[in-house]
């Protein structure tokens, strides 16, 4: 009676399917298409898996870390620390907390400190009350912003860490000439 091997066999309503896609002729370019759909969606969940989303009815309070990227449009109290990626807040976003990242991008509302190694960008409809620290900023018209810019970029540091050096050492050669004078 029940053969599992046949599936024409089967429940009536797998076998309805089959013979429509069967009976039209595009058939080898849909089973085609197929393997380039399943390609593309484990490109689109890795995508979508870079980012992570904080709804707008959730609230945390605490550490946040990890290495995706992140998108809050909920509530956030404490510390995020995410420095390879993207913190984005939304237009619902209220973060009091200091962010350290690569990138990011201010929507909502920002209380503390921000630190960026590539860029801030403070949207229309964002505040941001804080300072910051970014190798560049980008503040648009009608955002809000109250706090100080230390604008660092990576070669700054170096060249800083170089200049203090000879001084240092320049320092003590003066103070060996007047002892010896």
């Amino acid at each position: 009676m029940w053969k599992p091997n046949t599936p024409g066999s089967g429940p009536a309503t797998p076998s309805t399917p089959e013979p429509i896609r069967p009976a039209t002729p595009a058939a080898p370019v849909s089973s085609f298409e197929a393997p380039s759909t399943r390609t593309a969606s484990p490109q689109a969940a890795a995508a979508t898996g870079e980012q992570a989303t904080i709804g707008k009815s959730l609230m945390i309070k605490g550490e946040v870390t990890g290495s995706e990227s992140l998108y809050i449009d909920g509530r956030i109290e404490g510390t995020i620390n995410l420095p390879g990626n993207r913190v984005t807040v939304g237009r619902n976003g209220q973060v009091a907390a200091n962010i350290s990242a690569r990138e990011i991008v201010v929507l909502g509302k920002v209380r503390g400190n921000c630190q960026a190694s590539d860029r801030i960008d403070i949207r229309s409809e964002g505040s941001l009350t804080g300072d910051v620290i970014a190798a560049r900023i980008s503040i648009e018209d009608g955002a809000f912003f109250k706090g100080g810019i230390d604008i660092r970029k990576p070669g700054d540091a170096k060249a800083g860490a170089a200049a203090a050096t000879p001084a240092a050492s320049e320092q003590p050669q003066l103070v060996a000439v007047e002892s010896a004078s």
